[in-house]
């Protein structure tokens, strides 16, 4: 089967590329960044615990509940380790950017390479955050008296027309890190209270879902998407060096401990977000936690809100990652006034056009879980650090950077199969049935008489 219709949050720190010294690891005060490490963390944990871990619960339900929290961590432990080795190998390399390391290491081709996984990753990312924004929030606008279905507020298109031109295009013009760090703030605030909402619904709304066959069953055949789901969730690969250099204090110590902190921070979050959202729904989990939920559940359209509003404090930060690549492919790394404000319109217009005239990006979001977001996470950071290295090749970072590396191809060849030859249907905007009560009192009739039938069946 299919890996969801994933919404994916990631971070991007506006950069200001730094000289590294290869001695001391630490760069001179007046070249430093003007973040500190709680900054550097809220950005980690942002760019983890985004938008994008809405597709987490699906994630259990294709690989199966337990053996999808064991993956779960798993992936978070990669992430964990492989966004540190990509500093080491910037040290080792005297690079300071994700393009130039793998520029330094693999030459032109494997800069090339890089700087596209780098734009179609979080450009991808921001058609999917306005269809989000313009879906999520028209749900919301329907729950207000008088906003009748025919209102201008329930229509997608000016939904993310009004957004772009009120929010998203404003804050993406910004060129420094620090004026981002309370956004980074708000929007990790508002996704605590999504996962408070969800778990206060696994009490509440739980019982009236009937639990689907199977649905505890240790593990299922679709283990290799939900590792792709959870990849996309939790990259934040691309923009490390970004947050790295926005360090005050630049040193593979302090990016470590900002490191440890922020991921097991995530992952703990991510762990009770996604359990929460399949103990609810189990089978009929989709990829959109809150296409679950009913329209008329006032605490979950709250919820709609807050997503909502998260999604757009999030979609320029990913806007800074793919002005970057343009900038360092095309403009030497450099942007003057106009450059920036002519780069950072044109990407928002054609991502704004696209999601005006495309809904469902389905096929198109497994892909690039698992032709961009794996390579970015998996693959292109141990294969650097193992060209660089000059450890003995029994060394545990050599050892663990081929482990992972190994995974990294499987799950993109195996993924990249599966999402060919399973593509996902489109289940856009469908209200549940079990949000019908005569239709689900109905189902769950069936159920209990089908139970009821075996029972028999077997005395």
């Amino acid at each position: 089967m299919t890996f969801c219709f994933l919404i994916l949050n990631r971070l991007c720190v506006k950069s200001l590329f730094l000289h590294i010294f290869l001695m001391d690891n630490v760069i001179p005060r007046n070249k430093r960044g003007n973040s500190d490490l709680a900054s550097a963390g809220f950005n980690i944990i942002n760019s983890i615990i985004g938008s994008g871990i809405i597709g987490l619960p699906y994630s259990m339900k294709e690989a199966g509940f337990p053996l999808g929290v064991l993956l779960l961590f798993g992936v978070a432990y990669i992430t964990d380790y492989s966004i540190i080795l990509l500093i080491k190998g910037g040290n080792l390399s005297s690079t300071n950017t994700y393009q130039e390391l793998v520029r330094k290491t693999y030459g032109l081709v494997g800069y090339l390479i890089l700087s596209t996984l780098q734009f179609l990753y979080p450009f991808i990312a921001m058609i999917s955050y306005n269809i989000i924004t313009g879906d999520t929030l028209t749900k919301v606008f329907q729950r207000i008296p008088g906003v009748g279905p025919d209102n201008i507020l329930t229509d997608r298109h000016f939904i993310i027309l009004l957004t772009t031109i009120i929010f998203t295009l404003p804050i993406s013009l910004y060129r420094d890190i620090a004026k981002l760090g309370k956004v980074s703030l708000i929007s990790l605030i508002l996704t605590i209270v999504i996962l408070i909402i969800v778990m206060v619904r696994t009490v509440t709304f739980s019982p009236q879902v009937p639990k689907s066959e199977n649905a505890w069953i240790f593990a299922k055949s679709n283990a290799v998407q939900a590792v792709g789901v959870m990849s996309f969730a939790f990259i934040c690969n691309h923009n490390s060096f970004l947050i790295y250099g926005s360090l005050e204090e630049p040193t593979l110590k302090n990016w470590s401990q900002v490191t440890h902190v922020s991921v097991s921070l995530a992952v703990v979050i991510s762990v009770v977000f996604a359990a929460c959202g399949y103990m609810t729904f189990t089978g009929y989990t989709e990829g959109d936690i809150f296409e679950n939920y009913c329209r008329d559940d006032n605490l979950a359209t709250f919820g709609r809100f807050c997503y909502g509003v998260t999604v757009i404090l999030t979609f320029p930060l990913e806007c800074f990652v793919t002005r970057e690549v343009i900038a360092n492919v095309f403009f030497h790394g450099n942007l003057s006034t106009v450059f920036h404000i002519v780069v950072t319109v044109v990407i928002i217009a054609v991502a704004t056009g696209v999601s005006l005239v495309y809904d469902c990006l389905g096929i198109v979001l497994e892909l690039n879980g698992v032709l961009s977001a794996t390579p970015l996470v998996f693959i292109i950071p141990t294969a650097c650090y193992l060209r660089l290295s000059k450890e003995r090749w029994n060394h545990s970072d050599n050892v663990i950077s081929c482990l992972i590396l190994a995974v990294g191809v499987l799950v993109m060849t195996v993924g990249f199969v599966l999402t060919i030859l399973h593509p996902q249907e489109c289940s856009h905007g469908k209200e549940m049935f079990y949000c019908f009560p005569t239709i689900n009192e109905m189902f769950m009739n069936v159920n209990i008489s089908h139970v009821s039938l075996l029972s028999f069946s077997f005395y």
